[in-house]
């Protein structure tokens, strides 16, 4: 079994936000979800459902993300 950094996607209530992906990043985005399909064993009807997940394990992971935002440098101050 493949050990994929997500798992099953939660429901939640979205915000909506529109950007381009490049196509070499939206293929991978498909063969991602084609894996985390098979994996979890649960349909996924757009794989771009799983962008906000992907950018939230990203920051959960991001050691230095962290250690900024203790300090106090989250970016939300003008």
């Amino acid at each position: 079994m493949t050990k994929l950094k997500l798992a099953a996607l939660e429901d939640d209530k979205p915000v909506r936000v529109s950007f381009d992906l490049p196509a070499d990043v939206h293929r991978e985005l498909i063969a991602y979800a084609q894996i985390l399909e098979r994996e979890t064993g649960k349909p996924l009807p757009d794989p771009v459902k799983l962008l906000p997940h992907m950018i939230r394990r990203f920051m959960a992971t991001d050691r230095a993300f962290a250690k900024a935002k203790r300090r106090g440098n989250s970016g939300d101050s003008p």
